[in-house]
């Protein structure tokens, strides 16, 4: 797996999953994941962000690896933020390469773009919406929506808060702020 054809095992993985896995998951596929992909999580996370973005397919390989992956690979633990940043940079630089619009289909360009819906920084979740609008999935908008009110609101994500060791803070615990994601 640590190999040259690690983008291709990364892209048919996820992509061979159906629509229910990639947004619900379960613990199978959670461990799927983890067995198959664990390695290779731990070993391209130590490479800068630029290593990942000699063409749109290995930009979105990374992403995947570092953004999607970690969240069923360390489910309900601090683990599963830990390569996000790794992703958001990819991100980041690829849509300003413009690989997003080299991308087949509009699937591929949503999870491009998710690293930005999963930062808790208010100019990357104005992005996400920017992204999702113009990529017209509506689905997907919604969600990019939601996820930059929490920011907009509380400038953090309160659901990680238990995870990432972070009392709430009083406005979280007034509004009764969990958000399931």
């Amino acid at each position: 797996m640590t190999g040259s054809d690690w983008r291709s095992d990364v892209l048919k993985f996820w992509f061979g999953l159906s629509f229910d896995d990639w947004w619900k998951g379960g613990p199978d596929l959670d461990h799927r994941i983890r067995e198959r992909f664990l390695d290779l999580w731990s070993q391209k996370r130590e490479f800068p962000a630029s290593s990942f973005l000699d063409d749109p397919l290995t930009a979105l390989a990374a992403v995947l690896l570092f953004d999607q992956f970690p969240r069923h690979m360390f489910r309900g633990h601090a683990d599963q933020f830990a390569t996000d940043h790794l992703a958001l940079q990819v991100a980041r630089e690829a849509v300003d390469r413009g690989f997003d619009e080299q991308l087949q289909t509009q699937v591929e360009r949503g999870f491009l773009y998710m690293p930005f819906q999963h930062s808790e920084n208010l100019a990357d979740q104005k992005r996400s919406v920017q992204l999702f609008t113009a990529l017209g999935d509506d689905f997907q908008l919604g969600f990019a929506r939601e996820h930059h009110d929490v920011i907009a609101r509380f400038g953090r994500f309160p659901h990680r808060n238990a995870m990432l060791g972070r009392a709430p803070r009083p406005d979280e615990v007034a509004a009764g702020e969990v958000v399931p994601w």
